[in-house]
């Protein structure tokens, strides 16, 4: 049963009589107006994708045929094609989807990426990454990357030294840290990456892979991660921490 001023405003309503509605239940009876369901803004190709990559002299970029590779993740067959960037430093391979091409013009020695859908997510997304892991690889078959660490805190030393008994390869060198524990911290220098001590607390991590560079020293920082009461630790490049006041109890 209905309230009896709610009755006689629905037969009002009904027999159609205006009614006028308080003004804070205007906005619920108003018609909103349609979504709109998709987006109109037209597909825009990738900035980096549609840069051309430069390569410089004393860099070869071979592209090969695809072939069909298991992928580790989902276990399904996918074609893909290898890059092989060969420079002065060493040799890299990529694998680039079937779906990306890559136009080389050895005459102005320039390469430029394109994919056949600018519709497909996948297709947008690969574009960009593969352009800057394909700018990555010929910088470092060229010049090289580098990773620099500092070791800030009272008696933080590095060393590289050799440990025969300990290499796992011929040459292997050792990061010997000390960083305020009861024994010494020794990290193994991975095959094609170098490592010096210009200073008792700065470490020069050099290599053609970045991505092994940057891992290497991650594995290093990971011993003593920067604090934020007292800025102790180790800083990799150009990265600080904020410090915060002591807890006063």
């Amino acid at each position: 049963m209905l309230a009896p001023s709610r009755g006689k405003a629905l037969e009002r309503a009904i027999s159609g009589t205006a009614v006028t509605l308080p003004a804070f239940l205007v906005p619920a009876f108003q018609t909103a107006a349609p979504r709109r369901q998709f987006s109109s803004t037209p597909c825009k190709p990738s900035k980096l994708g549609r840069t051309p990559i430069t390569i410089p002299p004393g860099v070869e970029l071979m592209i090969g045929d695809p072939k069909v590779k298991k992928d580790p993740t989902t276990y399904l067959k996918i074609p893909k094609r290898l890059v092989t960037v060969t420079g002065p430093l060493g040799k890299l391979e990529l694998e680039v989807p079937i779906f990306l091409n890559i136009n080389h013009d050895e005459a102005s020695r320039r390469a430029v990426l394109s994919i056949e859908n600018t519709e497909i997510k996948q297709q947008m997304e690969m574009w960009g990454t593969t352009w800057a892991y394909l700018q990555r690889y010929i910088i470092g078959v060229s010049e090289g990357h580098t990773a620099i660490l500092r070791l800030v805190g009272v008696g933080y030393r590095a060393t590289v030294e050799e440990r025969p008994r300990k290499a796992q390869f011929p040459g292997q060198k050792f990061v010997c840290l000390k960083l305020g524990f009861t024994h010494p911290v020794e990290e193994p220098v991975p095959l094609g990456m170098t490592a010096s001590a210009p200073q008792p607390t700065r470490i020069l991590l050099e290599g053609i892979n970045r991505e092994e560079v940057m891992a290497f020293a991650a594995t290093i920082r990971r011993w003593r991660r920067p604090e934020p009461y007292k800025g102790k630790g180790i800083f990799v490049n150009n990265e600080t921490i904020k410090l915060k006041q002591k807890k006063i109890k």
